[in-house]
């Protein structure tokens, strides 16, 4: 049973970093695209930021850009994401999920970042 195990979330000053990484365990068939979502308190999840395989493509929520970066390894099939001059507005629990080429969406248990001002 594939799984994905986030870490490195967690509290921080306004204009502080973290990173977060997510890992799948488990047999899991060809991942095609890797992302951050993100959810805070009585808003909708979003999509913060997704890489492809091959070309390695990137897209960013606009509010992020410049200061969040996407990377992943395939052969750990991990995917990082690097947050920088963090605001509060970045507060929010933090899903990891994959895509395969078989259509299968895989979610993390999520992670909590909090940025206090």
């Amino acid at each position: 049973q594939v799984q994905l195990v986030e870490s490195g979330g967690g509290s921080v000053q306004a204009g502080g970093s973290l990173r977060l990484s997510c890992a799948a365990s488990g047999s899991i068939f060809r991942i095609n695209t890797m992302g951050w979502y993100r959810q805070a308190p009585g808003k909708q999840r979003e999509l913060v930021a997704q890489i492809t395989s091959g070309a390695m493509t990137t897209k960013y929520l606009d509010s992020v850009k410049g200061r969040f970066f996407i990377s992943r390894d395939n052969v750990k099939n991990t995917v990082y994401l690097q947050m920088n001059s963090l605001k509060p507005e970045d507060t929010g629990v933090y899903y990891c999920n994959f895509q395969t080429a078989l259509r299968a969406a895989y979610w993390g248990q999520g992670t909590q970042v909090t940025v206090s001002s």
